[in-house]
């Protein structure tokens, strides 16, 4: 009996959490045994008697997960989860390799961060460096080039300053 493989298959879904819980619904994510991922970014944050670095989500109530599209019921009914992104009424998934760019770009020291969601701007590839065959746009903020990944399931960018030698643009 051939079944059907798309059922079956683990895909990266986005659950939406109460805002600063994320790292709870991690946590839980991983106790029940689902493979999650919550990029963190290190941030000072100032309080009137000290300064601290802390841990921060880089997209602020999401956290990620790799599950078989059947279980997705079990991730929205844990405690933090609103719900599971969806467009209308298909599961919004995120490509495998948008979740290794973004682990790269954290682990590589690159220091992303959070950007609006952009329409507009030339397509690149990076043709050296950590994030060699990653492609992006290119994008100015405040006098610097930045590297900006757009996340289409979550309309949002992440962007990295990059040298524009690195860069080759894609016709």
């Amino acid at each position: 009996m051939i079944m059907n493989s798309s059922i079956n298959m683990k895909r990266w879904l986005v659950a939406y959490t109460k805002p600063k819980h994320e790292k709870a619904v991690r946590d839980q994510m991983l106790k029940n045994n689902f493979e999650a991922y919550l990029p963190l970014i290190k941030a000072k944050k100032k309080w009137s008697d000290r300064r601290k670095w802390v841990d921060l989500p880089l997209f602020r109530s999401y956290v990620f997960v790799n599950i078989e599209p059947a279980n997705s019921i079990y991730v929205a009914k844990l405690a933090g989860v609103v719900r599971i992104i969806r467009f209308g009424t298909r599961l919004a998934y995120l490509q495998k390799s948008d979740i290794t760019t973004i682990k790269r770009m954290i682990e590589g020291g690159l220091n992303p961060r959070n950007e609006n969601f952009f329409l507009r701007g030339n397509p690149v590839i990076v043709e050296e460096g950590p994030l060699k065959g990653v492609t992006g746009e290119v994008v100015k903020v405040k006098n610097q080039k930045r590297l900006l990944m757009r996340i289409d399931t979550l309309q949002q960018s992440i962007s990295v300053n990059i040298d524009q030698g690195f860069l080759k643009l894609i016709n």
